[in-house]
C-alpha cells in the first residue's frame, strides 16, 4: 500500500485536532436530527436511571441484576461519551474536536465496549450457572465472584482499549483534519494517516476477532447448555419461564455483535462511505436507549418493582 499524497508526514494535527463531519451533510436535516437524537439520549438516559435504582430495590439482590445494574451504568456512559457532542455538532458550524479529546473519545468509546461486551459473556455464565447448577448458585456466584467478574471485564476492556488508542495515535495524520464520522473511531481515523497503514489494519482484525468472537465463544457454549437443559424439561410453563429469563440477554448479544463486527471487520475500502457512519448508533445511541425496554418489558420482577417503587412515589 503506498502512502497517501498530502503534505510530508507528521502529526500536523497535534495543535489544531480534528474536525467531524457529522451524519449528513444537508443543512436542512441538522434540526431533524438534533431533536431526533436528544429524544433517544434522553430516553436512554431516564431509562437507565430507572434500571440502576430499581435493580438496587432490596428485593432484587441477585447476581443477574448486579450485572444489569453495571450493563445499565455502562450505557449511560456510552451514550454520554458520544451523543452529547454529536448534539452541539448539529446546531453548530464549528465541529472540531482536539486531538486529546478525540484521543480520549476514542478511549472511552473502546473501553466502554470491550467491557460490556465481556459483561455480556458474564452474564451469560450467570445463567448458564442458574439454570444449568440452580442448587449451587448462591454459592458459586456469591458477591466476591460476581464483583471479580465486573473487575474482570473492566481490566480487559481497558486493556484493549488502552493498546488501540495507542496504536491509532502512534500513526502520523496529514492532509484533511476532517473525520468522515459523528465521533472519533478507529476506521476514519485510520483514513486520515498518511503512512503505510496495512499492518495496523491486520491488527485491527486480530483484535477485533479476539474481543468480540472470545467472549461470543463463550456465550454461545453457556446458552448451549442452558439449551440442553431447557429440552429435559417436560413442563412446557417451565421451559418458557426459563426462555423468557434470557431472551432480553440474547437480544442484546445479537444487536451488539452484529454491529460490532459489520464495523470493526469490514473492508477499509468501505470505511469512507457514508452508510457506514450509521452503523456505530447501534451501540452507541440505539442499544443504550433500547436496553431498558428489553429487559424491563420481558422481566417480570424488575416490572413489579418498578410499578412498586411509581405508587410509591406518587402515594407520598
Amino acid at each position: 500500500m503506498k502512502p497517501r499524497d498530502g503534505p510530508e508526514p507528521g502529526n500536523h494535527t497535534l495543535l489544531s485536532g480534528f474536525v467531524l463531519s457529522g451524519l449528513s451533510k444537508h443543512p436542512e436535516l441538522q434540526r431533524l436530527l438534533f431533536f431526533t437524537f436528544c429524544f433517544i439520549y434522553t430516553i436512554a438516559i431516564i431509562g437507565n436511571l430507572l434500571i440502576f435504582m430499581v435493580t438496587v430495590h432490596p428485593s432484587l439482590r441477585m447476581p443477574m441484576y448486579f450485572f444489569l445494574r453495571v450493563l445499565s451504568f455502562l450505557d449511560i456512559s456510552t451514550a454520554s461519551v458520544v451523543v452529547p457532542k454529536m448534539l452541539v455538532n448539529f446546531l453548530s458550524e464549528d465541529r472540531s474536536i482536539s486531538y486529546m479529546g478525540c484521543a480520549t473519545q476514542l478511549y472511552c468509546v473502546i473501553f466502554l465496549g470491550a467491557t460490556e461486551w465481556y459483561l455480556l459473556a458474564a452474564m451469560a455464565y450467570d445463567r448458564y450457572v442458574a439454570i444449568c447448577n440452580p442448587l449451587r448458585y448462591a454459592i458459586i456466584m456469591n458477591s466476591r465472584v460476581c464483583l471479580s467478574l465486573v473487575l474482570l471485564s473492566c481490566c480487559s476492556g481497558n486493556v484493549v482499549s488502552m493498546v488501540q488508542t495507542a496504536w491509532v495515535f502512534a500513526l502520523s495524520f496529514c492532509g484533511p483534519r476532517k473525520i468522515n464520522y459523528f465521533f472519533c473511531d478507529i476506521p476514519p481515523l485510520i483514513m486520515l494517516s498518511c503512512t503505510d497503514t496495512s499492518l495496523y489494519e491486520k491488527q485491527i482484525i486480530i483484535a477485533t476477532a479476539l474481543v468480540i468472537f472470545t467472549p461470543f465463544c463463550l456465550i454461545l457454549v453457556s446458552y448451549a447448555c442452558i439449551i440442553s437443559s431447557i429440552l429435559k424439561i417436560s413442563s412446557a410453563n417451565g421451559r418458557n419461564k426459563i426462555f423468557s429469563t434470557c431472551s432480553s440477554h440474547l437480544i442484546v448479544v445479537t444487536l451488539y455483535c452484529g454491529s460490532g463486527t459489520l464495523i470493526y471487520l469490514q473492508p477499509k475500502a468501505s470505511y469512507s462511505q457514508d452508510t457506514k457512519k450509521f452503523m456505530p448508533l447501534t451501540y452507541t445511541a440505539i442499544t443504550p436507549m433500547l436496553n431498558p425496554l428489553i429487559y424491563s418489558l420481558r422481566n417480570k420482577d424488575v416490572k413489579e418493582v418498578l410499578i412498586r417503587m411509581m405508587a410509591e412515589l406518587m402515594n407520598k
